[in-house]
């Protein structure tokens, strides 16, 4: 049975994108059955996972709709090793389209269900806002996934974030809960980085994973190839501390 993961942030730039592609690409490499699950209209882990958003027959958007499964819009990445249910611009519409709808926040979950005995892990990509889209997202998950710069302006959004997931998880999706909070981009040369990391675990305690991902070049070039960095170039350091952060994962959820 599939444990679904939302990676979700309300503040842009903090490596939302990166995070799922690269988790989902170290799961697959421990050996896990994996579903990456794109909501955001700019379909960037569709692309960044081998898949040409342009070329799709089928997307999310079409699931949302309930015109298609997910075993039948979900194409498989040869190169990254794990399922994609892809997004491209035509989800940009779903959100006005869903308004009339019923079940509206419930779509993702309801699709999901069918196929979740065929993976061990979903991991969802949610836009940077408080969208219909997040909030599909949202409802579908077990937990939240938390990529986070340590930096002050984060601290802030963490805020917002929290007090999100609390009224989601009151009113809609009583599984609802933060997994943990990893710490991306990190240069532990930056005494104010280090001295955020150190407010976070205070604060969090255990919610704060182990892993730490550092702040890598070839984890930012290897997009442009259409590749996770764990998939590029397993040697980066960035790399490896996504494929110890996919065990650490699989680690804490054992115990859950």
């Amino acid at each position: 049975m599939a444990k679904i993961f939302c990676i979700a942030n309300q503040k842009g730039g903090v490596g939302k994108t990166t995070t799922t592609v690269n988790l989902a690409a170290g799961l697959a490499k421990v050996g896990q059955r994996v579903l990456m699950v794109d909501l955001d209209p700019q379909g960037n882990a569709t692309m960044g996972s081998g898949v040409d958003k342009r070329q799709m027959a089928l997307s999310v958007y079409d699931v949302l709709l309930e015109s298609a499964s997910v075993a039948e819009a979900a194409v498989y990445s040869e190169k990254c090793g794990y399922h994609v249910l892809g997004a491209n611009r035509e989800l940009a519409g779903a959100e006005v389209e869903l308004v009339e709808v019923e079940r509206r926040e419930k779509r993702l979950k309801t699709a999901l269900a069918d196929v979740l005995d065929s993976y061990d892990f979903v991991l969802i990509d949610c836009p940077p806002s408080l969208s219909m889209l997040t909030l599909n997202g949202l409802c579908a998950a077990h937990g939240v996934i938390v990529p986070m710069q340590c930096e002050y302006f984060a601290l802030e959004g963490l805020t917002d974030l929290v007090n999100t997931i609390k009224q989601v998880h009151a009113n809609l999706n009583k599984d609802l809960a933060i997994i943990g909070l990893l710490r991306v981009m990190f240069d532990p040369r930056i005494t104010l980085q280090q001295q955020v990391s150190d407010q976070l675990k205070a604060h969090f305690g255990d919610k704060v994973f182990d892993t730490v991902i550092p702040r890598n070049v070839r984890l930012a070039e290897a997009p442009s190839y259409g590749l996770p960095g764990v998939v590029f170039d397993p040697a980066a350091r960035g790399s490896q501390a996504f494929v110890a952060f996919a065990k650490e994962m699989v680690d804490r959820i054992d115990k859950l």
